[in-house]
């Protein structure tokens, strides 16, 4: 008898068939097309939601759950990557990225949520083996209970270059954004320690869902009997909904009459509108007008005055949306796709110009987490000439005596304040104003003839506004 045959035999495991989580098994999915599509978790997520629901998989805590999941996974990318590495036994890039995602997904209920651990680690195990296999499940349970074995500051400790050594570089690792980012960020703030953490804390944080009351279709009055609905803080048409709120069930939102804008777009737009000026008033234009809210906000203001409304947008589809946004606007507008850098309108048509330009989108992070990853230094160089193109444009398209509002969806300084003195040098007959006093209550605008918004200070998307006469 061999000695094979003579040790006793163990009963075999039963087989058992993974368990899909839906809400896991979503989460996974949004991030994998943010990973392979490039896609935008805000326009990935609603619809999987939507097919959840209608499927009757999800309630409404199970959304918020998936939401949760997602957004924290992606905010806090940089800083489960730093956890991962020390925890694995080759370089993260050696990790195939269906695995990293089940991995960062465990990691965030493990570090950055109430989850209980036992539960993060086993629905993190199970999703791997629905998902990836028994294998590779194997290797995620090892990584995680390896993660578990500490929290959140713990690991950060492990894991970040102390502050004293490499300023940049811990707030990087400890705040979860590319270094390059922290270092323009700090530039842009001017500030100390306490005012650059503040803001990379603010980005980590989720958004509140900001609505505007389309001045003529609807009023903040109708919109705050919605439930969990409170005023904005700075502008006069803003309402912002609690946490959890769904702006698709708001009736005016449905019907257009409102819709979903951030408090710092409203505040730019109300800017140019209020801006004082002399003589005609009656046509405005928004030469980069895509998506259409800012547009929207534009064209209603006009409509109470008299005035018309050309809104511009280069690509076809996105012109389309901002046809979509003004739609049953009272007063008169017209749409077109067109090249801001080629206009077809004659030079000094119009009294006020809005060029919110294409940027980085470093200012808007907090609503687009995953754009931090993606974005590069050099972007800056291929968003330069545009920048520059488009004032000089909008400088050229406003009468004497008119206005023009540069802004920008990013506090970088090299889309911001060096693409305005840039531009002046060569246009002597325009000049910066303060607009500062068109942004009534609003507090920390600096010492101006700019505007810098940021989400720490004024709870807004960091944008930038820049208010240029021509004089001549």
């Amino acid at each position: 008898m061999s000695e094979q045959s003579r040790r006793p035999r163990r009963p075999a495991k039963p087989y058992r068939r993974p368990q899909k989580d839906p809400v896991r098994m979503l989460a996974f999915e949004a991030l994998r097309a943010v990973d392979e599509r490039d896609a935008y978790a805000n326009l990935v997520l609603p619809p999987l939601l939507r097919k959840a629901r209608g499927q009757g998989d999800f309630d409404a805590r199970d959304a918020a759950l998936a939401t949760e999941l997602v957004y924290g996974t992606l905010r806090r990318q940089g800083t489960y990557d730093a956890v991962i590495a020390a925890c694995v036994d080759r370089p993260l890039r050696e990790v195939d990225p269906p695995v990293l995602d089940v991995l960062s997904l465990g990691v965030h209920q493990l570090l950055g949520t109430r989850i209980p651990t036992h539960a993060a680690v086993s629905s993190s195990v199970e999703l791997a083996r629905v998902v990836l296999g028994d294998g590779r499940a194997k290797f995620v349970n090892a990584v995680l209970r390896k993660v578990a074995q500490d929290d959140l500051h713990g690991w950060l400790e492990k894991v970040a270059p102390p502050y004293d050594e490499d300023p940049e570089d811990h707030l990087a690792v400890v705040h979860s954004h590319p270094r390059w980012i922290v270092s323009a960020l700090w530039d842009s703030l001017g500030g100390g320690r306490a005012g650059i953490e503040d803001l990379l804390e603010a980005d980590n944080d989720r958004p509140e869902v900001t609505l505007v009351a389309r001045p003529g279709r609807a009023t903040t009055e109708e919109l705050l009997r919605e439930d969990a609905a409170v005023a904005g803080r700075w502008s006069p048409y803003a309402v912002r909904l609690a946490e959890g709120g769904e702006p698709g069930a708001v009736q005016a939102v449905h019907e257009g009459r409102a819709g979903v804008q951030d408090e710092g777009s409203q505040l730019v737009a109300l800017a140019l509108a209020n801006a004082p000026l002399e003589g005609s008033d009656s046509k405005w234009l928004d030469g980069c007008a895509g998506p259409g809210g800012k547009a929207a906000l534009l064209a209603a203001l006009a409509a109470g005055r008299g005035a018309t409304l050309l809104a511009s947008e280069k690509q076809p589809h996105r012109a389309g949306l901002v046809a979509k946004a003004l739609a049953g606007n009272p007063g008169p507008y017209q749409v077109i796709a067109a090249d801001g850098t080629r206009p077809p309108w004659r030079p000094g048509t119009f009294d006020r110009v809005l060029m919110d330009v294409p940027c980085t989108g470093l200012g808007a992070l907090r609503r687009r987490p995953e754009a931090r990853w993606r974005r590069r230094p050099e972007d800056l160089d291929n968003f330069a000439p545009l920048q520059r193109a488009l004032l000089r444009t909008a400088l050229d398209s406003v009468r004497v005596g008119g206005v023009v509002g540069y802004a920008t969806c990013s506090p970088h300084l090299a889309e911001t304040r060096a693409v305005v003195a840039d531009v002046l040098k060569q246009h002597p007959e325009a000049e910066l104003f303060d607009a500062r006093p068109l942004l009534p209550g609003v507090p920390a605008l600096g010492d101006g003839p700019d505007v810098q918004l940021w989400p720490h200070l004024h709870g807004t998307d960091a944008m930038y506004l820049a208010l240029i006469r021509r004089t001549a």
